[in-house]
């Protein structure tokens, strides 16, 4: 039986129903072959048809009927997203799919959860914690940046892509560094895996996004960014790592290969974006690292 801790804002509510992580990726992996090609035969209207027509089989509504909006609801909403993208002619990414499919793991385990609907929510919450003082004190296994507050910080990281092109990842940084202690033990782990795997001399995990809130989640969206709502950045229990930089280094593989170990031990969701890989905490390993104690790190 699973077991989790409910979010104490919530009161009581049903836990979350288990799910087959390895099985829905391959479902999900098989949808998007299945509708890169269709698109190349026939353009968006092949890949709408794709959907409409696989998102009504088992392997996808047990996940989706496991949603807070169930089953029905979640297919149209995936429809409706897809259609809103096609309708100014590009074509249908696979990252954009991907994203809209497995994300769905994220809303089944933590759609339920009250999110953090403002900046000022988020920023008060006694629920995270900072980075700023674990990192200060040598205490964080992985890097981050955060974002520039005025025009002197965006015109000087500007000059340093310019200037020093690949030393840092293509990052705007982040907004928030604000995160749940069991996610910040997780990553601090996830780093030292990372950091014993891979060749010598690549640069320590770094994490390029944190908690977010609803109002901030609704900004990204604005701004072209595969950012949906229900999420579980809004409750803290999400993170982006960059992938793509790693690249440079001859280290992709073994972070690929680290997140990939711990979402086939049910510790993770993991959705491939492209330049960056997002991660999820499963509620029962969110239990176990916070029962763990109060300390933060690996």
């Amino acid at each position: 039986m699973t077991t989790w801790l409910p979010d104490p804002r919530d009161g009581v509510v049903d836990p979350p129903a288990a799910v087959d992580l390895d099985g829905f990726a391959l479902a999900v992996a098989d949808l998007l072959a299945e509708a890169g090609a269709e698109q190349h035969r026939a353009g968006p209207a092949g890949v709408e048809a794709v959907l409409a027509r696989r998102l009504t089989g088992r392997e996808f509504t047990e996940v989706f009927d496991a949603t807070p909006a169930g089953a029905d609801e979640t297919a149209d909403e995936l429809l409706r997203r897809v259609y809103e993208h096609t309708a100014t002619g590009g074509p249908v990414g696979r990252t954009l799919l991907r994203t809209l499919l497995l994300s769905q793991i994220d809303i089944v385990w933590w759609g339920r959860t009250e999110p953090y609907r403002t900046d000022a929510d988020l920023l008060r919450s006694e629920e995270l914690v900072d980075l700023e003082a674990p990192h200060r004190t040598g205490r964080l296994a992985f890097r981050y940046r955060m974002q520039p507050s005025g025009l002197a910080g965006r015109l000087g990281h500007a000059a340093q892509r310019r200037l020093l092109p690949g030393r840092l990842p293509h990052t705007a940084g982040m907004r928030f560094s604000r995160t749940r202690p069991a996610l910040l033990a997780l990553l601090n782990r996830l780093a030292d895996r990372f950091a014993a795997a891979a060749p010598a001399g690549t640069p320590r995990l770094w994490v390029t996004s944190l908690a977010r809130s609803v109002s901030h989640q609704i900004r990204l969206a604005a701004l072209g960014y595969p950012a949906i709502l229900p999420s579980a950045h809004c409750v803290g229990y999400a993170a982006d790592v960059e992938m793509s930089w790693y690249r440079r280094f001859g280290a992709d593989r073994a972070l690929a290969g680290a997140l990939l170990d711990l979402r086939a031990a049910g510790q993770l969701n993991v959705i491939d974006e492209g330049q960056v890989w997002h991660i999820c905490l499963h509620p029962d390993t969110a239990a176990r690292l916070s029962a763990a104690g109060p300390g933060i790190g690996g």
